[in-house]
């Protein structure tokens, strides 16, 4: 049969050789591939250390040796980076792959959703966890990307789309669980989906505390998920012995344990030694490698200032070299700069969306208008190719305990900005000329060494420092573990908790 060709070329481009889970997985996207029929989808779920990623960059080798059309997407820039990174193929966000600018001069940009092309093409959609389907921005499309996204597939000649993700990750804001990877979901768009799940997580990866650690974390979330009464989980210390989640996985207080030890690649830092732990992060690795994860923007700054007055001894609010993030999505500016590209040349993103991060290359004209402060940049933004783009930016954001301008400030910036254009006797012209102010449209960032873990979630970095800070007593233990198991997830390298209280904490014998 064919999808048992399919599976032993996956096993063929695989690294290692196929468990029994990555095996059936195999032959039920080979079938899927193998079917004729258009109205079909696949949902790949699989939990850290499962083997997902390279399951799924396996896939990729063989269509594309069958010389099949295969196009690679992600929710984010760096999702898509360290997607292409794992295939071998370059990677798009979902944003620049199915939206086409249609308006700039003189009206707000719209991006209409755009014709697809492709014939018999796979769409492969990496940490499809992060796809959002309500609350959307109607600048893109019908707002909900999701269904864009959708229609935009199979509005292709024998298009397929296979989404890749996990279900323990964060879901988007404001939604209690992923839409992308339920299949009821994606039934409700007429399609037939086929679906599989790898929970086991490879002998490889068995001796990592970060996956032990990963591995119980998902096991609580499926019991508050799924109401499983008993659970089975691998032993950390024995792979092959099978066993209920231990009694003493908790502590009193219900909280986790986590594994950690010096001969671990999870590591307790006491805020005495944060400072020397981060100096020596950011010299074997660079601030781009390094991240800090924290539970609020207000954590969050304290983590930034501390960074840029005490590692980097940078005292102005904004120095070259600094790693901003963007908090608030802005199409002004990279339309700004298509426009004064060639024609036929297209910027590798369609607008900076609230998470992305950039350096700064350059700044100047730092000064004080409407109310708040300003500054002239160049960003080069490393997760679409180097890209640079000169922006204008409010520097107000970058020490705010908000996490962005508040509705009050953002009124305040609208109406002092419209003053200005009050000689504009039509009321369509004085808009217009509103909507390309450069103050208005001013970017508005933040410093990013250290990140909420909704700003990191798709991002990998080899140091990654978690902070949770302090846990309130109604804690919410579902979206918690979530939050846990999305931080500790982000590492290629080594994890290390901040501050961790020690009854949180165990160290194997």
């Amino acid at each position: 049969m064919i999808e048992e060709l399919f599976v032993e070329h996956i096993a063929a481009e695989f690294p290692h050789a196929l468990t029994l889970q990555q095996r059936e997985a195999s032959r039920q996207i080979g079938a899927f591939l193998a079917d004729p029929r258009s109205d079909r989808a696949f949902i790949l779920r699989g939990y850290a250390g499962t083997g997902k990623t390279s399951l799924i960059s396996a896939v990729v080798r063989v269509w594309r040796k069958l010389q099949r059309p295969v196009l690679l997407l992600a929710p984010t820039g760096r999702a898509a980076k360290v997607f292409s990174l794992h295939a071998g193929l370059p990677a798009t966000t979902i944003h620049k792959a199915i939206y086409r600018q249609q308006t700039f001069k003189g009206e707000d940009t719209i991006f209409d959703r755009g014709w697809n092309g492709a014939k018999d093409a796979l769409f492969i959609v990496d940490e499809s966890s992060m796809i959002a389907n309500q609350g959307g921005n109607s600048q893109f499309g019908t707002g909900q990307l999701l269904d864009d996204l959708v229609q935009f597939v199979y509005a292709g000649a024998g298009c397929k789309l296979l989404l890749v993700g996990d279900t323990a990750q964060l879901p988007p804001v404001g939604e209690t669980e992923s839409p992308a990877l339920q299949p009821r979901t994606m039934e409700r768009y007429g399609l037939h989906v086929r679906s599989y799940e790898l929970t086991e997580v490879i002998r490889q990866a068995r001796t990592s505390a970060v996956l032990s650690n990963a591995t119980l974390l998902r096991q609580f979330i499926s019991n508050l998920t799924n109401q499983h009464a008993h659970l089975v989980i691998q032993s950390a210390d024995n792979p092959e012995e099978q066993g209920k989640i231990p009694s003493d996985a908790l502590n009193e207080k219900g909280l986790p344990l986590i594994k950690v030890g010096t001969k671990t690649e999870v590591k307790i830092i006491p805020g005495e030694e944060l400072i020397e732990s981060l100096e020596q992060s950011y010299r074997n690795w660079g601030t781009d490698d390094t991240i800090i994860v924290t539970r609020t923007n207000k954590r969050a700054n304290i983590f930034n200032n501390g960074v840029r007055a005490r590692i980097l001894d940078r005292e102005d609010i904004l120095c070259r070299g600094d790693l901003v993030m963007a908090v608030r999505n802005n199409y002004h500016w990279t339309a700004l700069a298509q426009s004064q590209l060639p024609e036929g040349q297209q910027l590798p993103l369609s607008f900076i969306a609230n998470g992305d991060s950039a350096e700064i290359v350059r700044y100047h004209n730092v000064h004080t208008m409407h109310g708040l402060q300003f500054a002239d940049v160049t960003l080069r933004f490393a997760d679409y190719d180097e890209i640079e783009i000169e922006c204008r930016v409010i520097l107000d954001t970058l020490q705010a305990e908000a996490p962005a301008l508040t509705s009050e400030q953002q009124t305040q910036l609208y109406e002092s900005v419209l003053s200005d254009y009050a000689d504009i006797p039509n009321q369509r012209e004085r808009m217009k000329a509103i909507r390309q102010d450069p103050y208005y449209n001013a970017l508005q960032i933040k410093y990013a060494y250290a990140v909420t873990c909704h700003k990191a979630q798709g991002g990998q970095w080899h140091e990654v420092y978690v902070d949770q800070g302090y846990l309130p007593e109604d804690l919410d233990p579902l979206s918690y573990y979530r939050w846990l198991y999305t931080a500790f997830t982000r590492t290629t390298g080594h994890l290390y908790l901040v501050n961790w209280p020690q009854d949180q904490t165990y160290s194997p014998s």
